[in-house]
């Protein structure tokens, strides 16, 4: 069952970016499927030599709290879990992307594993000019993200999808950071797709 949820869009544009968090326990529970992470990458065997994420795409987890808390520089993606570096290694920016219009509207979309109370999702992009072949930085994300889906506690469906609008004036590959807030833990859950507009 799909639930669309209206967007809060928050400052949209070349202003808007930061980091997601990722949380959870020692079971993950949910991934972006839209844009196509780089762990459901992993899983659908679009790409080779993942680790063991290839088998739980769902599993990113950490601290919540980003930027001021959450996984170190350079460990974003893997939501600082060692055992999933794989994410943060940045393949010399050769991860495959998904197309994207700069300041369309867009569907974005998690498969969840399990439901949790849910503060919300929210959504940061990389800055114009950061490098694609190194691992991912506080300072490579815009400071405030594009997109943040307020869920206010309530828990969302195994397939949840929110309708919201694309930051304008992006052009070339990108990194769109997606953070799944546990409302009732001290974690979030970490996503890292990469994007060409």
């Amino acid at each position: 069952m799909r639930k669309k949820i209206a967007a809060a869009v928050v400052g949209l544009g070349l202003g808007g970016a930061a980091m997601l968090f990722t949380g959870g326990s020692a079971q993950g529970h949910g991934y972006s499927q839209d844009p196509t992470s780089r762990q459901a990458h992993c899983a659908n065997g679009d790409v080779a030599d993942c680790g063991p994420i290839q088998h739980e795409p769902q599993s990113v987890e950490g601290p919540k709290g980003f930027p001021g808390a959450g996984p170190k520089d350079g460990a974003i993606c893997s939501g600082g879990n060692e055992g999933f570096k794989q994410l943060d290694d940045p393949r010399g920016g050769e991860w495959p992307t998904t197309k994207l219009q700069a300041g369309q509207n867009f569907t974005f979309k998690w498969n969840l594993t399990a439901m949790h109370s849910t503060t919300d999702f929210s959504y940061y992009i990389t800055k114009d000019g950061w490098d694609p072949s190194k691992p991912l930085t506080r300072a490579d994300l815009e400071s405030k993200p594009f997109l943040t889906v307020p869920m206010n506690g309530e828990q969302p469906p195994a397939e949840w999808t929110a309708d919201g609008k694309l930051p304008e004036g992006k052009s070339g590959k990108h990194v769109i950071l997606g953070v799944w807030t546990i409302a009732d833990t001290a974690n979030a859950f970490y996503s890292c797709a990469d994007v060409e507009f």
